[in-house]
C-alpha cells in the first residue's frame, strides 16, 4: 500500500547550517530518502542557509563530495566545526539525487547581519507570489548549535518570516535541536523567549530518539498486548535498566563536548524520554496533548535527588586519554559515563529501582531498555538444580531494533531441568529492513504534517531538567572514575 505523502501543500524547509554536520550526515539524506520515496508535497523547496560564498552550483558540488565521503577543503566556520562527510551509500550517484539537487537553492547569509534576513525573505516571498502563486508552508530548521538560536529565532521573527503569507493559507514552524537549555534556568528563558516569538504549535524540538520505530513501538507494544500490560507495575517487576552505550570516542567534537558531558547530552533528554514511555500510563486519548501530559507525569514522579543522594545514587566516570582530545581541559572533569538509580514515586512503580546508564569509548555500542521481572518459584526444581526462573523482556533500540522476551522450558531428556529460550522480533528482517525509517525521515514528515506527538512539549522539558540539575549541582562532590576505551565503563562498587 503506498504511503501518504506528508501534505500536499507547496512547502519550504529552509536550513540554517546547511553545510554543517547535522545537515550534511542526517538532515538532507533524510529529506532525500523521502524524496525517493515520493512522500514530499509535489511542490517543494530546500533554501540552504550558510555564510560560505557558494553559488547553488558550488552548493551542489559541496552536497555531493560530502555524501560521497570525499573529503572538503574548507576551514569550517563554528557552526560547521563537527564536519566529517561520510560515505551514504550508490544512492546519490543516481539520477534521482541529481533531480534532487533542483530542489535546493542557496542563501549566503549571516546569523547576525540583517540584510542576510532580508534577502531570505525576498527569496521567499518571489517564490510564493511569482513562481508557485500560491501561499507555501515554511520549516526553519536550526541544525546549528544552540547557542545560536536565539539570535536566527529572533530575527525569524523580526522580519516575520514566521508569519503565514496569507490568511488560513500556508503554516510556518520551527524545528529545533537539543539540547534545550543547559539546567532547569537556561531552559526556562530558552521556552519563554520562544513562547514571545511563536505559539506552542509551531515549535517542534526534536529528540530524534523518540522518532526510532523501536522506542515508538514500546507504547503499542504495552498496551496492545493483554500478554504484558497487567504484569507492567511493582507486583511483578523487580528493575528496569535503560542504557545507552556508544563505542565512539568524542570524535572531535571537544569544543561541544567538554561544556555539556554525557548527562546533558544523552540524559536529559535520550534517556529521560525512553524511561518516560516505559513507564507511561495509557493516554486517555491519541492526541498529543494526552500523551505528552503521561509522559510528563512520569518525569514529575521522580524521586528527587537531594546532594546527599548524588553521591549514594549516581556514578560518574571519563575514559582515560579524554584529557589529551583535541579542545579538551587539562584538568577538565567532564563525564563521559554516568549510572544513576533512580524510582517513580507513584502507584504503579512505587519501590521499583529504575537504572539509567550512558558512556562513550565503550565496550560496544547498543541502546536498550531491560525489564526484569520477578523470579518464579518452581515446585517442579529439582533438587539438584538452582530454579530461579526469571522473566526478561528487552526492548533493543539500536543497532539492532527488535524486542525480546526471555521464557523458560523443560531440557529434552529425562531429566526435569530447565533452560532459557528466547521469543524475538526484529526490525532488521530481510522483509522488514526495507521498510523502517531513519530517525530524521520520521522527524521532518511529522513535522511536515504537523503531528508533535514524538516532539517534546514545554513542561515535559521543564520536568526533565527538575531531575537532572540537582545532579549536576552536586556532580563536582561524588568521585570521577576513569575507564578503558572498550571496556564496560568504569569498575567500582555499584550504586
Amino acid at each position: 500500500m503506498r504511503q501518504t505523502i506528508a501534505t500536499t501543500k507547496p512547502t519550504i524547509l529552509i536550513i540554517f547550517g546547511a553545510t554543517g554536520d547535522l545537515a550534511i550526515r542526517k538532515l538532507l539524506p533524510a529529506v532525500f530518502h523521502l524524496f525517493q520515496k515520493n512522500l514530499l508535497p509535489p511542490k517543494f523547496k530546500i533554501i540552504a542557509w550558510s555564510r560560505r560564498p557558494f553559488s547553488n552550483a558550488d552548493y551542489h558540488k559541496f552536497l555531493k563530495n560530502a555524501l560521497k565521503g570525499k573529503k572538503i577543503s574548507l576551514r569550517p566556520s563554528r557552526s560547521e566545526a563537527n564536519t566529517v562527510p561520510r560515505p551514504l551509500g550508490a544512492s546519490f550517484e543516481s539520477k534521482t539525487f541529481t533531480k534532487f539537487l533542483r530542489y535546493i537553492s542557496y542563501h549566503q547569509g549571516l546569523f547576525d547581519i540583517a540584510d542576510s534576513y532580508k534577502k531570505l525573505k525576498k527569496t521567499l516571498v518571489k517564490i510564493d507570489q511569482h513562481e508557485w502563486k500560491e501561499c507555501s508552508n515554511k520549516l526553519f530548521h536550526l541544525a546549528v548549535p544552540s547557542d545560536f538560536y536565539e539570535e536566527i529565532l529572533k530575527n525569524i521573527s523580526h522580519f516575520g518570516l514566521a508569519i503565514s503569507c496569507s490568511d488560513g493559507a500556508g503554516w510556518t514552524r520551527i524545528l529545533i535541536e537539543k539540547p534545550f537549555g543547559k539546567d532547569t534556568a537556561t531552559a526556562e528563558k530558552l521556552d519563554e523567549f520562544l513562547g514571545k516569538l511563536f505559539r506552542e504549535e509551531q515549535i517542534f524540538r526534536i529528540d530524534h530518539y523518540l522518532a526510532k520505530e523501536a522506542l515508538q513501538n514500546i507504547t503499542l507494544f504495552r498496551f496492545s498486548n493483554l500478554l504484558f500490560e497487567p504484569i507492567w507495575n511493582n507486583k511483578y517487576i523487580e528493575k528496569v535498566e535503560i542504557k545507552l552505550f556508544e563505542s565512539l570516542d568524542i570524535q572531535g567534537r571537544g569544543n561541544f563536548y567538554d561544556n555539556i558531558g554525557a548527562l546533558r547530552d544523552v540524559g536529559q533528554n535520550h534517556i529521560l524520554r525512553m524511561l518516560a514511555l516505559i513507564a507511561m500510563e495509557n493516554p486517555k486519548s491519541p492526541d498529543v496533548k494526552s500523551v505528552w501530559q503521561e509522559r510528563t507525569k512520569i518525569l514529575h514522579a521522580l524521586q528527587p535527588m537531594l546532594s546527599a543522594d548524588v553521591a549514594k545514587y549516581a556514578m560518574r566516570g571519563q575514559y582515560k586519554g579524554y584529557r589529551r582530545e583535541a579542545n579538551i581541559q587539562p584538568n577538565s572533569t567532564t563525564e563521559t559515563y554516568f549510572k544513576i538509580k533512580t524510582f517513580i514515586n507513584n502507584k504503579r512503580w512505587n519501590g521499583v529501582p529504575f537504572y539509567l546508564e550512558s558512556g562513550k569509548a565503550m565496550k560496544e555500542k547498543k541502546s536498550e531498555i531491560i525489564v526484569h521481572l520477578k523470579k518464579s518459584i518452581s515446585f517442579f526444581c529439582p533438587v539438584d538444580q538452582t530454579c530461579d526462573y526469571q522473566n526478561i523482556i528487552t526492548f533493543k533500540i539500536q543497532p539492532e531494533e527488535g524486542i525480546s522476551v526471555r521464557f523458560w522450558a523443560k531440557k529434552t531428556g529425562l531429566t526435569s531441568h530447565m533452560e532459557a529460550k528466547n521469543l524475538s522480533f526484529s526490525y532488521h528482517s530481510d522483509e522488514k529492513i526495507k521498510q523502517t525509517v531513519d530517525d530524521y525521515e520520521r522527524v521532518l514528515f511529522d513535522c511536515i504534517r504537523g503531528d508533535q506527538t514524538f516532539f517534546t512539549g514545554t513542561e515535559e522539558v521543564k520536568a526533565s531538567w527538575e531531575f537532572i540539575t540537582p545532579i549536576i549541582a552536586a556532580w563536582q562532590k561524588i568521585p570521577l572514575y576513569t575507564y578503558k576505551k572498550g571496556s564496560n565503563g568504569p569498575y567500582a562498587a555499584d550504586i
